[in-house]
């Protein structure tokens, strides 16, 4: 790979990363405040990349801020049962995976947080008017110009790129910042 080719991406990143909405990135840490406080249940969920990403945010909320004797989130990722997926895919549609799973699960004042690049995605989309028609706090890590879920989620925080790949960059770099603050609240005894 060319230097220059590293050299332009990494540059392109950071200056996104320098117009991050850090209002956005606050916001949403303080709800996870406060499902972790009030014991509510976090469901995250995504597609392609914002799928991997979604799992990988379940996996740091449920090990990666664990402090003996604390409380720990109650976190769960609904794209990581594949039988169930291919389910509700092959039997009802592709676009009720995430809010069938939510049928099931999610109650008033529980977090749902949707992964997506462009906003668009259809079985997010529906998760996200289920939420909402249930009273539970929505919260959208998108991109591009936020799409349909930017006007939808209660919390939409858009990474500031057209660039996919520099959205998926940015949106684990957020999970991974928040994480670390959440962990660092619970271990301090700050968050209780």
């Amino acid at each position: 790979m060319p230097e220059r080719y590293a050299k332009r991406y990494l540059a392109e990143l950071i200056k996104s990363i320098n117009d991050m909405p850090l209002d956005k990135v606050k916001e949403i840490a303080g709800i996870l405040k406060g499902a972790y406080k009030k014991g509510r249940h976090v469901f995250i969920m995504g597609n392609g990349g914002s799928a991997a990403t979604a799992s990988h945010f379940v996996c740091d909320l449920a090990k990666g801020t664990r402090v003996p004797g604390k409380r720990h989130f109650k976190v769960i990722g609904l794209t990581d049962n594949v039988p169930l997926l291919t389910a509700w895919s092959n039997d009802v549609a592709y676009k009720d995976v995430f809010k069938s799973q939510l049928e099931n699960l999610l109650g008033k004042d529980d977090i749902v947080i949707v992964f997506t690049g462009s906003g668009n995605s259809p079985n997010v989309l529906e998760a996200v008017k289920y939420a909402r028609k249930i009273k539970a706090k929505s919260i959208a890590f998108a991109g591009f110009n936020g799409g349909k879920i930017r006007d939808l989620a209660d919390v939409c925080l858009i990474a500031p790129s057209s660039n996919m790949e520099r959205i998926e960059d940015m949106h684990l770099i957020l999970e991974h910042l928040i994480k670390l603050y959440l962990w660092e609240e619970i271990r301090e005894g700050r968050l209780s």
